[in-house]
């Protein structure tokens, strides 16, 4: 593909291609056949539009150079600017003609123009047609790229000389020398025919055709914008005119005056100065103006939390022939930026759980892009811009919290223990009365539970659950064991207690292990001591 920068439009015409190189090497199924056609049909709807963009600067520049006065070197850049035009659509008709031929070739569509195409997972005929009878390489892919190329050799030559001139590479490669593919692969074998239409279904190689007049109307869109900076370039012709305000500050308080300058200012298409900030250079657009964009950083901040900083800008360009440079110093003020902690369990980060946090700085805006490094806890990034889980290790957490590389800021966050969950014995999903106690002979089943600290489990639902794994039941009369028995469900079906139990019997119940399930779903002991409950039979 081209390279340079690319509007979003060629990003995705670029990256459909890729998913078509992709697919070609795989066995294609139905299904995957009508997403190349969809493919194809997009990639046309893009080519239209690209083809009516192009036809729209030529005419800007014809209608510049008539309102200037069809000056002598204006109107060599208009042929230029014709000739592309003429050539662009030479190869757009015979690339369209391809297309018709390989549509008669295969028995055309389903149901009519629009529709599927008959002869879709044709792939002998493709081959025949575009590389040659038995890889004679005779056939019109080996044409085609002739074209193609010759195309791209014109725009270099209608460019040179000119301001922002390039070389338009190639855009119909053999496989060894087109860099998307790797140097390992098989297909480095091939030359442009047999890689864009060798054992290529007949769908896919329109769609392979679609994005090659992509890629040749994106030579043609920066050819013809490279012309056009070159309209007038021997005059200064202040032709943009806006309105522009200078502020003392853009932040006032209630009380306070507010001053600005309010003027006209004035650029110029026929010219392109150079610019730069400190002594880089500077991306100047179009229209003469040149983006002054970086990251602001921090230094000795004064007692409202205030750096006051400077920058250095300067613009060139030819005036009768010399360089004339204006100096522009700049005066601004970075904020110590305000870091916002948002969490459920902010005010009490639990040790050992997942504490997650919404950490933003909203004066940084969409710029805002985190990195968080902690000390005392481990820091687990989130799905979400600004969001880390914290698990802490320690009685006092550190978070420090940096954007794009800088330097933001650090909080610290004080650690609590996990509390102690309660344990509950249920009988019919209701808590036992051990004072009261049970009615004789008992209760059919138990079902122990560990209960967790309600605020716990508000913050941490997550890293709140429980599980008890083990616990023992006994059925004592008087001083003597009658019957024992072990669990190691929550729930304990009594049917042999109540088969023993007499009235004035008690079920001692003794819990022995519980399990804590954390936010990452591993297991851990919780140390309770001994946990006895005591049932009376009535």
């Amino acid at each position: 593909m081209a390279g340079g920068k690319e509007t979003p439009r060629q990003k995705l015409i670029g990256m459909m291609y890729l998913v078509l190189l992709a697919l070609l090497a795989l066995q294609v199924s139905s299904a995957i056949l009508e997403k190349f056609k969809f493919l194809d049909d997009s990639l046309k709807l893009a080519n239209e539009a690209a083809n009516k963009n192009n036809l729209k600067v030529q005419k800007s520049i014809e209608k510049t150079i008539q309102d200037a006065g069809n000056k002598v070197a204006d109107v060599v850049v208009l042929e230029k600017a014709k000739k592309i035009r003429e050539h662009s659509s030479a190869l757009k008709k015979h690339l369209e003609d391809l297309r018709n031929e390989i549509i008669t070739l295969t028995e055309g569509y389903e149901d009519g123009p629009g529709s599927m195409y008959k002869g879709a997972k044709e792939e002998t005929k493709i081959e025949i047609l575009m590389i040659g009878a038995e890889g004679s390489h005779k056939g019109k892919g080996y044409e085609l790229k002739n074209k193609i190329n010759a195309f791209c050799d014109e725009l270099t030559v209608a460019v040179k000389g000119v301001d922002g001139a390039k070389v338009f590479p190639h855009l119909a490669l053999d496989a060894k020398d087109d860099e998307r593919i790797s140097k390992t692969s098989d297909q480095r074998k091939k030359d442009f025919a047999e890689l864009n239409f060798g054992q290529t279904p007949m769908v896919a190689a329109m769609a392979s055709l679609s994005n090659i007049e992509a890629e040749c109307l994106k030579h043609e869109t920066d050819a013809l914008a490279i012309l056009q900076t070159a309209i007038g370039a021997g005059d200064i012709k202040f032709d943009n005119i806006f309105a522009m305000y200078r502020a003392d500050s853009r932040v006032v308080a209630a009380g306070t005056k507010y001053v600005a300058d309010l003027f006209l200012a004035a650029s110029s298409s026929a010219i392109k100065p150079t610019m730069s900030r400190d002594g880089s250079p500077l991306v100047v657009s179009a229209d003469g103006k040149g983006k002054v964009e970086f990251t602001a950083t921090g230094g000795s901040y004064d007692n409202e939390g205030n750096c006051k900083k400077k920058w250095k800008g300067s613009i060139t360009f030819k005036n009768k022939g010399k360089d004339t440079t204006f100096i522009i110093d700049a005066d601004y003020v970075v904020a110590k930026p305000v870091i916002q902690v948002q969490s459920a369990s902010v005010s009490a980060l639990y040790k050992n759980c997942g504490n997650e946090l919404n950490v933003q700085v909203p004066a940084l805006g969409a710029l805002y892009d985190p990195n968080f490094v902690a000390s005392g806890a481990t820091a687990i990034k989130g799905a979400k811009k600004g969001y880390v889980t914290l698990v802490p290790t320690s009685p006092e957490v550190g978070l420090k919290i940096s954007s794009n590389g800088n330097f933001i800021g650090e909080e610290k966050f004080k650690v609590r223990l996990i509390p102690k969950p309660q344990i509950v014995a249920l009988d019919g999903g209701k808590p036992v009365d051990e004072k009261r106690g049970l009615a004789s002979p008992g209760p059919s089943a138990i079902t122990i539970r560990a209960i967790p600290d309600e605020s716990f489990a508000n913050f941490l639902p997550n890293d709140a659950r429980y599980k008890v794994t083990e616990w023992e039941a006994i059925l004592v009369r008087g001083k003597r064991p009658v019957s024992t028995k072990n669990f190691s469900t929550e729930l304990g079906s009594f049917s042999d207690f109540r088969a023993k139990a007499q009235e004035g019997d008690r079920i001692v119940i003794e819990v022995k292990s519980v399990k804590r399930m954390n936010f990452k779903g591993e297991i851990e002991n919780v140390s309770l001591g001994t946990i006895i409950k005591n049932i009376p039979l009535n």
